[in-house]
Order: structure tokens, then C-alpha cells, then sequence
């Protein structure tokens, strides 16, 4: 088994959708003419399709035969508030705002997957390909989630992909259990006593504070988890007074916190609210912590990573799976759906060439070369879970 070869004739479409979508950038919640861009070719695949899921998601929704069984398929769609530094013919025609991620290059796979297996029809039951808005840290999976996701379109198992810098094209990678930390943000808001620069010793100098708060922060990871339970927590910023003569009344920290366990980054939470407050008290002012959860970590279950690599092994060759890779300390919001439902999300390689950098920089552009295959294991998730009965 390789790339599918029906799938392999509609690389020139779907690298035409997809340089399209990198020209026309959507930010999260924005995504009006992606979504309206997807919904219509859904429709004019054949399938049923469900609008404004999670304000501007799309599903649609693919059956054959008259198994009751269901998957879901699922991409993301926003884009970046980012200058695109690229002078080629797709680059963004929207000031300040960039598809530095490669979720032009999701939305085209999961579409050519959703053309082939409308054409085919070779599985038996339903197929739910979903559109999701606002990944980038704004909550869109969230959303979609609330406005009733996986009541609507139940699934059994659910299914992400995302494009890899660095992972050489062809290959894939995949590993059961954690594959990317959950991220929070936290607020540390210290409230002194303002004083005269001149004359410390009449307030509470809340900048102090602020500072040994800061050091202490960095004790966490070092000194309350277990030396196996990786987690960063990161200072990356602090701010109080403008102006040279004045000892502020209030002073803050601002950073983010990564882990791969939810146990690990409650503790995390517990501890920086004890070291903020105790810190805090030992020099007379008060300190009030807002710690939000931005993304869960994503845990793959185990018996869906198999198969996933399976899949991928059957399309690109054993050799080009990594079943082991490093775990990634970025983070994705795929990680709420699979809270609720057992999936798997896993990478496609995005070359070393030009446009090959690290996502989230103003160079990158996805490799058109990875959509056959994307779409191809998308397709085979389906065919293989879903197959038929003799």
C-alpha cells in the first residue's frame, strides 16, 4: 500500500485550495470565508454539512452502508497575527496576519480525503470531517465542543494530524500516551505600597517582591516534581512603575506553564499559588494569582496510536514511522476533544527545504509535497476502522 493513487492526481487541486487559503489568512472566530470555502466544496462532494459549529466551524458528514459505527476526521483552520516574510505568488494578502502554522495545509488534506471517500463510498458507515476555528489558543475546540460536538455527530475514535519542521517528508511520527504539554498562562498581580524612590523604607516595594517571587517560581520544576515528570514554567514578563523616581504601588508577572500530565499541572497551580502568597506575605503585601488553562495536554490513547501507525506504516513504509518521538512542548487544543472521545494526533513530516522552518515564524510555508499523503492516511483511517463486511 503507498499514497493512494486517485488521491495522488488531486495533489494539483488540493495545492491549489490550499495556496488559496495561505493567501486569504483567517484569525480565530474570523474564519468566515475558509469555513464558507469548505462548507461549498463539501457540499459539492456529496456530503451533508453542518455550518457555524463553534461559531464559524464546519462539519461535514459522509455515510455508506448502514453500519451505525462513526469516526471523526478533524483540522484546524485559523491563522496567525503575523507580517509573512515570503515574497512568493500565495503569500498573505491580509496585512499582519499569516498562515504560519500550516493549518491552510490540514484544511486541504482533510478536503481531498473527504473528495475520495465521497467518490468511493469504500467503508461502511459515518464519516464526520470537522472544520475546526480558533486553535491558536483562542478556544475553538472548546467551542465546538460546547455547542454540542460529539452529541451531534457522535464518534467512536477521532483523528488529528499536524505538519512537522524538520521531519523529513514522507515520514510520520506517533506515540501513544502524551504527545504535547497542556499550556496555562498565569497573571501574578502584587499589590504593595507606593513610596518615593528616594525613600524606600515608606512603602512596599511591590517590584521586590515581583523579583523573588519570580526566582522562586523557578524552584517548581526543580525541587516539587519528580525528575521524570517534564514541565517548564516560564517568567516572560514582568512589569510595574514607568518612571525613575517612584516605587509602585502594584507590580505583575505574567509567563506559562507546560505539562503532559493534568496531575502534574495541578500541581504546578497549587505550588505557584502558595509561593506567590507566602512570598508575598514574608514582606508585608498581598499577591492574587490568575492561572488559565489554555490547552489540555494532548494524550493519545494507546490502542488508537497503533493503529494510526499502522496506517501510516502501510502508506509510507515501516521504515518512515517513528514510534517514539520526543514528546513536544508546544501544545494543542485537539487535546479537549480528546478528552472526550479515545484518538489519536500525530505528525507528517514537512521537509527541510525552503519554507521548512519552525512554525509560528514569518518564513514558513507547509510543503505541498505532504498533501497526497496526508489525505491518503486520512482516507486509509477510514477505509481500514470502517472497512466493509464480507
Amino acid at each position: 500500500m503507498a499514497v493512494i493513487e486517485r488521491i495522488a492526481g488531486l495533489a494539483q487541486e488540493m495545492t491549489d485550495w490550499r495556496r488559496d487559503i495561505h493567501a486569504h489568512p483567517e484569525l480565530g472566530f474570523e474564519e468566515l470565508r475558509t469555513a464558507e470555502i469548505v462548507a461549498t466544496k463539501l457540499a459539492g462532494f456529496g456530503l451533508e454539512v453542518h455550518r457555524g459549529i463553534g461559531k464559524t466551524g464546519v462539519v461535514g458528514v459522509l455515510r455508506a452502508g448502514s453500519a451505525k459505527r462513526s469516526l471523526g476526521l478533524r483540522a484546524d483552520m485559523d491563522a496567525l497575527p503575523i507580517v509573512e516574510a515570503n515574497t512568493f505568488a500565495h503569500r498573505s494578502t491580509q496585512a499582519g496576519r499569516m498562515h504560519a502554522c500550516g493549518h491552510d495545509g490540514h484544511t486541504a488534506m482533510l478536503l481531498g480525503a473527504a473528495r475520495y471517500l465521497a467518490e468511493t463510498r469504500a467503508f461502511d458507515g459515518v464519516v464526520n470531517f470537522i472544520f475546526q476555528p480558533a486553535e491558536e489558543g483562542i478556544g475553538g475546540a472548546r467551542a465546538m465542543i460546547a455547542d454540542g460536538l460529539f452529541e451531534k455527530f457522535p464518534c467512536e475514535a477521532i483523528f488529528g494530524m499536524h505538519n512537522r519542521p524538520g521531519l523529513a517528508l514522507g515520514k510520520f511520527a506517533v506515540r501513544a500516551g502524551p504527545m504535547m504539554a497542556g499550556g496555562a498562562y498565569f497573571d501574578i498581580h502584587v499589590t504593595g505600597r507606593g513610596a518615593h524612590g528616594a525613600r524606600p523604607e515608606t512603602g512596599i516595594d511591590p517590584v521586590l517582591v515581583a523579583s523573588h517571587i519570580s526566582i522562586a517560581l523557578q524552584s517548581i520544576v526543580s525541587r516539587n516534581l519528580r525528575p521524570l515528570d517534564a514541565a517548564v514554567v516560564s517568567v516572560t514578563n514582568v512589569s510595574a512603575s514607568d518612571t525613575y523616581n517612584v516605587i509602585p504601588q502594584t507590580a505583575q508577572l505574567s509567563g506559562t506553564v507546560r505539562a503532559f500530565t493534568p496531575e502534574v499541572m495541578a500541581l504546578i497551580e497549587s505550588a505557584m499559588r502558595r509561593i506567590a502568597k507566602g512570598t508575598a506575605d514574608a514582606f508585608g503585601a498581598t499577591a492574587e494569582i490568575d492561572f488559565r488553562l489554555i490547552f489540555a495536554p494532548t494524550i493519545n490513547d494507546a490502542n488508537e496510536a497503533e493503529f494510526v501507525a499502522g496506517i501510516c506504516a502501510a502508506v509510507a513504509g515501516a521504515d518512515n514511522v517513528n514510534r517514539n518521538p520526543n514528546l513536544i512542548v508546544a501544545s494543542e487544543d485537539f487535546s479537549f476533544m480528546l478528552e472526550k472521545v479515545p484518538g489519536c494526533y500525530f505528525n507528517i513530516g514537512n521537509g527541510a527545504g525552503a519554507g521548512a522552518c519552525e512554525v509560528h515564524n514569518p518564513s514558513y510555508d507547509f510543503n505541498d509535497g505532504a498533501l497526497a499523503m496526508g489525505a491518503s492516511v486520512f482516507a486509509r483511517i477510514v477505509e481500514s476502522r470502517l472497512a466493509k463486511s464480507n
